[in-house]
């Protein structure tokens, strides 16, 4: 088993896209490939030390999942089958998807949905990210003037995206014990 997994939730597949080119960035023993959360096994995902964990945001600020219109589960579904697990000692790494015109007042909503989950089960939650170079109205996934994890907008913010999951790569490293 890889030392890092890789979990996402997602609607349009956007989000398994930029899981996608985060594997990328390294082998087969370093971190798995990316799994969709309506197909993961809950004792493997709790089962790594390291995960990155994806998701959009949906409608008015909402994780996706059935009941904010999502064509499939997602992690709506899935943080129940979790909700007992201790996550302490183990270090995840979260990023997200949102439309900053679109949707301006819940830009990343979902993060902080996934922040507060996994932080309130022991988890060390690694890789906030800047709110420079964004422009939206609220986001409640902003913590400290960060974001609880890499905020992207692959609908207006497209061109960025490759140097912001680059440098946040590298960002996180550290706490993953990858290297730079």
């Amino acid at each position: 088993m890889a030392r890092i997994g890789i979990f996402f939730g997602t609607d349009t597949g956007k989000t398994r896209k930029v899981a996608k080119q985060i594997k990328k960035a390294y082998d087969d023993e370093t971190m798995d490939k990316p799994v969709n959360v309506n197909k993961a096994d809950p004792d493997a995902f709790a089962a790594y030390d390291y995960l990155i964990l994806g998701t959009p945001t949906l409608g008015s600020g909402d994780l996706p999942g059935l009941s904010a219109d999502a064509q499939e589960e997602s992690w709506e579904e899935f943080l129940p089958k979790i909700e007992d697990k201790d996550f302490s000692g183990k270090t995840i790494a979260l990023f997200g998807l949102g439309d900053q015109e679109g949707y301006p007042d819940e830009y990343v909503d979902a993060l902080v949905v996934l922040y507060d989950f996994f932080s309130d089960r022991g988890a060390n939650i690694v890789g906030a990210w800047p709110t420079d170079g964004y422009e939206f109205a609220s986001s409640q996934s902003v913590i400290d003037d960060k974001f609880v994890g890499l905020a992207l907008d692959l609908d207006n913010q497209a061109d960025k995206t490759d140097e912001r999951v680059a440098a946040w790569l590298a960002q996180i490293a550290p706490a993953f014990d990858l290297p730079t």
